[in-house]
């Protein structure tokens, strides 16, 4: 079957800086992309059906009979199965929201269950605790993963916890599942003297290192580092927090790095909602949420000792650092501190992001300049 992932125009938009770089369907949520999620239930041909200027890293792929599907609507076993058996010219809806249509949309279908839709960023880490616990009972094969060192000291049912066979070294630290499944996978390694409360999924070749405090719900994506405290955080991939510091609910994206010290804010003083950038808006935006912390685009860095109040966005290639706190939005390509910031030229930052990419073995690629570079021209209009 050919399937289409595309995306919705209100949701990419919202989901902006973390859809700058990629299409809503390769956002991380639970254990797996979106794209990957929907792969394990209906297998085909996938592609994606994005912004110009990302469809010649993330093509489209035409056919006579295809499966459209919203790359924001989180895939689950009973929603698959009404999506498969669609018809040409059928599409399937939950109220007024389009899930998936076959060809040509001609006869309106309802759909009864439950859907989990990516709409706002706020929503990638607030739905990571179901998604996390659902990706586990589907993907943790009872009895197949490693049997824990005994130096690990596991709390709740052993069952909750699994660790890949070919996981790096995971000894002598604290893992508690009583309030969540935890799952380590190939390659991955957790340091001794490191706690973690579940859910919490740690990707391959992501490092937990000494000490670290991890809390659920969270996500480390691929070649991740942590330390410090973490809470509810989601790193999208290849991305640095591996020292002392403070991240809670807090969505970043690939090739990011937070120095030594590094501190994001997630709760007012006041206790009041918080508010939010919005790129489409131009304006920050209720959020109807107390806890909210940083939304970081791919390939920001901040340096060490940086504060940042509570929900803040930082686009694209920023890079912060310095005393005090910045203002709660920087535009994409950026760099300074609460002094004054300035445009990076391009060819430093590209020079600086090969430098970044090679230590994890991944070119920078002519097609990964194109966008990076149109990502560039799109933020002269907030800045």
């Amino acid at each position: 079957m050919n399937i289409i992932l595309f995306d919705p125009k209100e949701a990419r938009d919202n989901l902006l800086p973390v859809t700058y770089t990629r299409p809503v369907a390769e956002i991380r949520i639970g254990m797996c992309t979106m794209r990957e999620r929907w792969q394990a239930f209906i297998p085909g041909e996938y592609s994606w059906e994005t912004e110009d200027y990302l469809s010649k890293k993330f093509p489209l792929r035409a056919a006579a009979d295809t499966l459209r599907i919203a790359a924001n609507v989180v895939a689950d076993a009973p929603l698959a199965l009404a999506v498969a058996a669609l018809k040409g010219g059928e599409a399937l809806y939950r109220d007024d929201v389009l899930i998936a249509v076959r060809g040509t949309e001609g006869i309106r279908k309802e759909y009864q269950g439950n859907v989990l839709l990516i709409n706002h960023l706020w929503d990638i880490f607030q739905m990571n605790d179901a998604v996390l616990r659902a990706d586990f009972a589907r993907i943790a094969p009872a009895g197949k993963g490693r049997k824990p060192s005994p130096t690990v000291t596991i709390i709740g049912d052993p069952a909750n916890l699994f660790i890949h066979a070919d996981a790096a070294p995971v000894e002598g630290c604290i893992i508690n599942v009583n309030k969540g499944p935890v799952y380590i996978d190939r390659d991955a390694e957790v340091m001794e003297g490191a706690c973690l409360r579940g859910p919490i999924y740690v990707g391959p070749k992501s490092i937990v290192k000494m000490g670290a405090k991890i809390y659920g719900a969270t996500t480390l994506g691929p070649g991740c580092k942590v330390g410090g405290e973490v809470n509810n955080a989601v790193l999208l991939g290849y991305s640095n927090k591996a020292h002392d510091g403070f991240l809670g609910n807090a969505v970043v994206g690939e090739w990011c790095n937070m120095g030594a010290g590094f501190v994001a804010s997630n709760l007012k003083n006041d206790y009041s909602e918080i508010k939010l950038w919005n790129y489409p808006a131009h304006r920050f935006v209720r959020t109807g949420l107390q806890f909210c912390g940083v939304i970081m685009g791919d390939h920001t860095k901040a340096g060490i000792n940086t504060m940042l109040n509570t929900a803040t966005v930082l686009g694209v290639g920023v890079n912060i650092h310095g005393a005090g706190f910045p203002r709660p939005f920087l535009a994409s390509f950026l760099e300074g501190s609460t002094a004054g910031f300035s445009e990076i030229p391009m060819p430093k930052f590209f020079q600086t992001a090969k430098t970044v990419m090679a230590r994890r073995g991944i070119e920078l690629t002519q097609d990964d300049i194109d966008i990076l570079t149109n990502i560039r021209e799109q933020a002269e209009q907030y800045r």
